[in-house]
């Protein structure tokens, strides 16, 4: 099972033993089993890598650790304290992620397990919020650190605290590298409230915290980051239900992307209804990244999907390009109960009819894979990376509560 993982990304809280247990044992023990590892060790200061290389190397060459692994020696001449290596070929080499690295790399060319790239908190927290700094720590990812694996299968582990949703975590999760990282997130409190860890995080001292500094709680203590400015809608407003009560009035409204590519806004479908008793249900969030051929197939698909019960509505762009979607859009969703209409207000208004209802308890999700990508997306709205469900759903709740004379007013696209 060892070396089985090899992309892991851990986010935990700060002050909770991550380094003593991910780097400074797992190293020490890894060695142990297998003593010609070569590690590479960094952080976001080359002191504090070097220290916990040092922290390695004292471990393992004291009494408890030579009873466990009596046949693990470290070279005498091993004198600097950012590098270490074992008499069997191993090596542990400290830096930071401001820094180079020649002549050193990690794991071995061969089957099983023979090191790894640990990279621990490679942010400074006081420089997170800097764009410029957090470049440069992804560049340093994937124009040095990666480039320093011996092997295409030598584990990568970043084990942090989250600080941005644009961090290094967040750029490898995205697909930044693209690679698949398995992801393990331990937040202070869970669902219910609870401190993962009482005697360290009393609940009192997390309600606290957060009270304090709702941004900062988020990220480095829940692992899951909203952007400064965010918090027009809150995580706990919204309902999550098994299915949709019966007798609803359905939407389903689109928010297209302005442009393709890993790293644009998607394009999303939002279907929402309208209960009987006033509230509004969100059953399903259809959203890819694409090309116009495969937003297209989405589009006719889910149109086909829904069924003709459900009424459509897609945005029309000003001018003629926005006139010439419009058209090809009638052509493609013919008999489909389709209408276009222009947006009008900023995002922000736009939203806020529906935030308004969320605040009150009346807009409930379905539970789904979509859900928690939702949630994430709409309680950093309105400066997230992405808005684009966001604008789905304002667009769909607007629809739905529209009088009759004013749905009449839009330009039916496909009504057959």
């Amino acid at each position: 099972m060892i070396g089985k993982s090899k992309r892991l990304i851990i986010n935990v809280p700060p002050r909770s033993g991550k380094t003593e247990i991910a780097v400074k044992n797992f190293i020490a023990w890894s060695s142990g089993l297998f003593p010609d590892s070569e590690f590479i060790h960094a952080s976001y200061s080359k002191r504090l890598a070097t220290a916990n290389t040092y922290a390695v190397r004292a471990m393992m060459q004291s009494d408890e650790y030579r009873q466990i692994f009596p046949w693990v020696d470290i070279n005498d001449d091993s004198r600097a304290k950012d590098e270490f290596r074992t008499s069997a070929g191993g090596v542990i080499y400290a830096t930071g992620s401001d820094g180079t690295i020649t002549g050193y790399g990690a794991g071995k060319m061969r089957e099983g397990f023979g090191g790894a790239i640990v990279i621990d908190d490679p942010h400074k927290a006081g420089e997170a919020t800097s764009e410029v700094q957090r470049q440069n720590v992804i560049d340093w990812f994937q124009m040095t650190m990666e480039s320093r694996k011996n092997s295409p299968d030598t584990p990568i582990i970043v084990i942090m605290q989250r600080l941005h949703e644009e961090d290094l975590t967040g750029f490898l999760l995205e697909g930044g590298n693209g690679e698949e990282w398995d992801h393990i997130v331990i937040p202070a409190m869970d669902d219910d409230g609870k401190s993962f860890w009482p005697a360290q995080f009393p609940t009192e001292m997390l309600e606290r915290q957060e009270a304090a500094s709702r941004y900062v709680f988020a990220g480095q203590y829940m692992q899951n980051p909203v952007p400064r400015g965010g918090g027009m809608f809150q995580r706990d407003w919204f309902e999550i239900i098994p299915a949709a009560p019966s007798g609803c009035a359905w939407v389903r409204a689109w928010d297209f992307a302005a442009s393709e590519g890993t790293d644009s806004d998607w394009t999303a479908g939002c279907l929402m209804g309208r209960a009987p008793d006033g509230r509004f249900v969100i059953a399903d969030m259809a959203r890819i990244r694409g090309t116009p051929a495969k937003v297209e197939r989405l589009l006719v698909n889910t149109a086909s999907q829904d069924g003709r019960h459900v009424k459509g509505s897609i945005p029309q762009d000003p001018g003629q390009a926005g006139k010439s979607q419009v058209a090809y859009m009638i052509k493609q969703l013919s008999g489909f109960n389709y209408r276009s209409s222009p947006e009008t207000g900023d995002k922000q208004t736009r939203a806020e009819p529906m935030a308004a209802q969320a605040e009150v308890g009346n807009v409930l999700l379905v539970k789904g894979e979509w859900t928690k990508t939702f949630i994430d997306e709409i309680c950093a709205f309105p400066v997230a990376k992405h808005d684009d469900q966001v604008d789905a759903a304002s667009r769909a709740f607007n629809e739905l509560i529209k009088k009759p004379r004013e749905g009449r007013t839009a330009h039916v696209v496909g009504m057959h």
